[in-house]
């Protein structure tokens, strides 16, 4: 009975896994498929185009089928990379039905990858989107540890009401302080630079409430210890809590990392110059130019997700192990 049970519960966990990542799957998978096969419908997994050849009695040639009466068909011949020849020489030629024929093969269209690629800067905004998720990851790491630190491990007059009214802030939707901050960031002269893009993001509350929680759960035996040995507070940081903390510092590394490559209204509004675009603003850009290439588009969305679905497979065990750990004590 209870092997049953495992196996029911496992069975609705891999039926919810499949109906996440099915999204996905569609997304890479309509990547590869031709823009013709996606405008006729076919909404299947599997990149497969239906293709007309036409025998001359020697050489087989593909064709486009534009019309059938009766024994005949009227057809526009291809070239050899796959486009109608404009030769009015080669288009609407009447041809025997009998020697057309059709074909279904799987093609996946990789050139869409490059089509995409290359129809809009996709390499200034990659570099833009990792050289502000990388900064920003630094400044979290580095504002988060001596916050964190300081809550868990020191006191001050404050202390509690402090960290909680920065907890609070976490429940302040984004929309609310855009305006204020724009006003601001104006003042400063900082629209349409990389420092709006990277100093405001440089403390993260989350990323806070992560470390304080994982600091709170180190024994006070080794800071005594510690103490007794003349360390102090920030060798105390710096040599015993950090080392021990390697996983949450990890799992925090990763969200800001997210949280930056994900980050899509305030870089629309602070910024205005293309060369500041941030992947997912350039994708929005992206997505208004070529809306109806269903194709280049999930194929630009493709190759912008699939870095953070490596990045959170190769740390998934950093991410449990943090939470595992940061939830002992309160």
């Amino acid at each position: 009975m209870q092997r049953i049970g495992k196996g029911l519960i496992y069975f609705v966990l891999a039926l919810c896994g499949l109906t996440m990542i099915m999204p996905f799957l569609w997304m890479a998978t309509t990547a590869l498929k031709s823009q013709i096969e996606v405008n006729k419908g076919h909404v299947g997994f599997v990149p497969i185009d239906d293709f007309s050849y036409y025998h001359d009695g020697a050489v087989e040639h593909r064709v486009k089928v534009v019309s059938a009466e009766g024994d005949s068909a009227y057809v526009h011949f291809f070239d050899d990379e796959g486009f109608i020849i404009r030769d009015p020489a080669y288009t609407y030629i009447k041809v025997p039905a009998a020697a057309v024929h059709r074909e279904r093969k799987v093609v996946p269209h990789w050139e869409n990858f490059t089509k995409a690629w290359n129809k809009v800067p996709f390499g200034r905004y990659f570099f833009n989107t990792i050289l502000v998720s990388l900064t920003v990851m630094v400044g979290v790491i580095v504002t988060g540890a001596l916050s964190a630190y300081a809550f868990a491990r020191m006191r001050f007059i404050g202390k509690d009401f402090l960290f909680y009214l920065f907890i609070s802030m976490m429940m302040v939707p984004q929309p609310i302080y855009l305006i204020p901050s724009y006003v601001l960031l104006n003042h400063l002269g900082w629209i349409d630079t990389y420092q709006a893009l990277i100093i405001p993001w440089m403390a993260n509350i989350f990323t806070i409430f992560l470390l304080r929680q994982h600091f709170k759960t180190i024994p006070q035996d080794l800071f005594d210890a510690a103490a007794i040995d003349g360390c102090s507070r920030f060798r105390m940081l710096w040599q015993i809590v950090l080392p021990l903390s390697k996983s949450v510092l990890a799992t925090a590394a990763i969200f800001s990392v997210i949280g930056s490559w994900n980050s899509f209204m305030w870089p629309l509004v602070m910024t205005n110059s293309e060369s500041l675009r941030v992947l997912q603003v350039g994708l929005s850009y992206f997505s208004q130019e070529s809306s109806s290439q269903t194709t280049l588009l999930m194929a630009a969305s493709t190759f912008s997700i699939a870095p953070l679905i490596a990045l959170f497979l190769l740390a998934q065990r950093q991410i449990i192990s943090s939470f595992a750990s940061s939830g002992l004590k309160g």
